[in-house]
């Protein structure tokens, strides 16, 4: 796959596949809420949807939120989710926004991911998956508990 046959465009929220969406977020009910005036990110290789992003709310003037970004399983570690997040702090630039924000486990290949990609720690938020998630979320055998406010500054190119 190279980037050039990857296309991310801008879709409704509405629009992207719920099964993909439930790949980075397995609680149907924060989905069901995702804000109709969202802005949705599809990432097509060969006119099949990939990838996807949701970006909308804020929990505070001047940010935007990044409230969920899935790549399909067997294309993941490829450069779908990087060019999805690319696309996701230029559509927040575009839109005069200071920082775009989002939660995420403490441990695990997401936070990483984030972290490679200039998103900074801003706040922990304790028990939070314990608390909001029907059932225990585990990875790499880690019972997921907290969660974490990552930003990215976009005032600067870097996210420093």
């Amino acid at each position: 796959m190279t980037k050039d046959a990857l296309v991310v465009e801008k879709v409704s929220v509405s629009s992207l596949p719920r099964h993909l969406l439930l790949q980075a977020d397995p609680e149907e009910a924060f989905i069901e809420v995702y804000p109709d005036d969202g802005i949705g990110l599809s990432a097509r290789l060969d006119g099949e949807i990939v990838g996807a992003c949701v970006l909308g709310g804020s929990r505070h003037h001047g940010e935007l939120e990044l409230l969920n970004i899935a790549v399909m399983p067997a294309l993941q570690k490829r450069g779908v989710g990087t060019c999805l997040l690319e696309t996701a702090i230029n559509t927040a630039r575009e839109h005069s926004y200071q920082h775009l924000v989002l939660g995420t486990g403490t441990f695990g290949y997401q936070l990483s991911f984030y972290q490679r990609h200039g998103f900074r720690v801003i706040e922990v938020q304790r028990d939070y998956f314990t608390q909001h998630y029907a059932r225990p979320l585990f990875e790499n055998g880690i019972q997921h508990r907290d969660r974490l406010w990552l930003a990215f500054d976009l005032s600067t190119m870097l996210g420093k």
